[in-house]
């Protein structure tokens, strides 16, 4: 077949089910040697599967995979790896005590076993580094080094084992701007070597900006696929994606901006083996305001929505509410004061998952009069407030009546935002609110944000998408380390926020 021959991979009608739920239902894919090729879909699209299907984390129940023209019946990751297919996931699998070398080296047999030929490696993690562009020094320690730098030690550590065919799973999640033009340029150039590059993603513009063709699955079946030019539009693959139109610029209204809802003052705080995690921190948000909080992940961002939340005490400063400081940690002071929370990990800390949709909806306010009697549960009060929520927020469920770990991730987000928006909050603090969502329910999201904002609530919108920062934020923070590098308005260049995510102060404040 003279496809499969002029292809670095080949999938042909791939099928997997799991039990009755079908992930993949024939899908042919295409990978063609020396390209980049994106993989698009909502959650639950099947993307995921495929990939790991090729790389041998999973079997396919029909369909056959051809690697360089070759049919092969690929067990398991070690034989992908044989193959010269090698993945790189979204949570980097590095040992961060050990160097960038012995990361490398880790299960290799050595040349000079049962001793390790330490000097050879490094001395050819050098030579790549320098072949591709990967800026790696190979006796740094993973600890020590950005999550950018971790992430190119991944794909060296592929390439150096042989991979020829490489899966990129969502790898600019994590990056500031900067380093995703770095990435690119080394994917660009690991093209010209030759090699051929997988990559999923969420974020279209990117799509569009580095790939040379793209598939995308819809319900676990291959929707089209197709070459990218500049002819190709972001509305184009949505509507590929999920079968409708989706807006991607939103419009703000005017909202004449109230007082200063919620004052930070000089905050800090320590995690709990004492070491610093927020040092004093300052800012405002007024009535009808949504300050946006860039920043890669895992520089604060949790902890500061915790202590906003009453979850977690400060060390240092204050924090007003409506003019008035709070005192204590408990969050239900918080949520008496109309501080609302949407949580960064709906499944973990946001929703009861064996619980029912009307059970979680009255979770913060199951003790008032409307739903408790003396001893018992106003159980039709509750129903009353479920079904009215599965039909204001379009929740695809029959009823209320439907535990929500049956739901897909976009549904459970709109039964958080219906308990959190349906209690009218004065202040909301919003922690990576669409994370994880496709790009249906990242719109839908988006618009009940800038919708509670009409409603003059004051508003903390917190989020490693920087698209998403800058389509609904009035005023742009950035944290980095606990620290807060500045303010700027909207219009900031998005540069000038990237070097602030990077540690970099900002040049001009407001």
């Amino acid at each position: 077949m003279q496809q499969e021959q002029s292809a670095a991979v080949h999938l042909e009608r791939v099928t997997k089910n799991f039990g009755h739920i079908t992930a993949n239902r024939e899908v042919t894919f295409t990978l063609k040697e020396g390209s980049i090729h994106g993989l698009l879909g909502e959650n639950g699209a099947g993307k995921t599967t495929l990939m790991n299907i090729l790389f041998g984390l999973h079997k396919p129940d029909e369909g056959k995979i051809f690697v360089n023209g070759s049919e092969q019946h690929i067990e398991n990751p070690t034989d992908a790896m044989n193959l010269g297919i090698g993945m790189v996931h979204q949570h980097f699998m590095l040992v961060k005590p050990m160097t960038v070398t012995e990361n490398i080296m880790l299960g290799m047999k050595s040349e000079k076993a049962p001793l390790l030929d330490k000097n050879r490696v490094r001395e050819d993690i050098l030579k790549l580094s320098k072949k591709y562009g990967f800026k790696i020094n190979p006796d740094e320690r993973i600890q020590d080094i950005s999550v950018g730098s971790q992430q190119r030690v991944e794909i060296l550590t592929a390439i150096y084992r042989g991979s020829k065919v490489l899966i990129l799973d969502e790898p600019t999640a994590v990056l500031t701007p900067s380093e995703v033009e770095e990435l690119f340029e080394i994917l660009t150039q690991l093209k010209k070597e030759g090699q051929s590059v997988i990559l999923i993603s969420h974020k279209l513009e990117e799509i569009l900006s580095i790939t040379d063709e793209v598939t995308i699955l819809r319900n676990g079946e291959n929707a089209g696929t197709t070459a990218i030019d500049t002819s190709v539009t972001k509305e184009e693959l949505s509507r590929l994606m999920i079968g409708r139109d989706v807006l991607f610029d939103f419009e703000k209204s005017e909202v004449p901006l109230g007082k200063a809802e919620l004052e930070v003052n000089n905050i800090s705080a320590v995690n709990e083996r004492g070491v610093q995690i927020l040092s004093d921190m300052s800012f405002e948000i007024r009535e009808g305001e949504i300050l946006g909080m860039a920043g890669v992940d895992g520089n604060g961002q949790k902890e500061l929505c915790e202590v906003l939340t009453g979850l977690r005490k400060i060390d240092g400063g204050e924090i007003l509410v409506g003019g008035e400081p709070m005192h204590g940690t408990s969050p239900m002071n918080y949520i008496r004061k109309g501080v609302f929370h949407i949580p960064e990990d709906r499944q973990r800390s946001g929703l009861a998952l064996g619980w029912w949709i009307e059970d979680n909806l009255i979770i913060k306010n199951y003790f008032s009069d409307r739903f408790s009697g003396k001893m018992l549960l106003n159980r039709k009060a509750i129903h009353e407030v479920g079904e009215k929520a599965v039909q204001d927020y379009n929740i695809k469920a029959p009823n209320s009546r439907v535990a929500v770990k049956n739901l897909s991730g976009g549904n459970q987000q709109k039964v958080i935002l219906a308990r959190e928006l349906g209690e009218h909050p004065k202040v909301l603090i919003a922690n990576q609110p669409t994370r994880g969502l496709d790009v249906g329910a990242m719109e839908y999201v988006r618009q009940k944000i800038l919708d509670q904002k009409t409603e003059g609530t004051a508003i903390l919108l917190v989020s490693a998408d920087l698209e998403e920062i800058y389509q609904l934020s009035d005023r742009i923070a950035v944290i980095y380390n606990g620290t807060l590098m500045g303010i700027v308005e909207n219009d900031a260049d998005v540069q000038e926020v990237g070097l602030m995510m990077a540690g970099i102060k900002a040049k001009r404040e407001n």
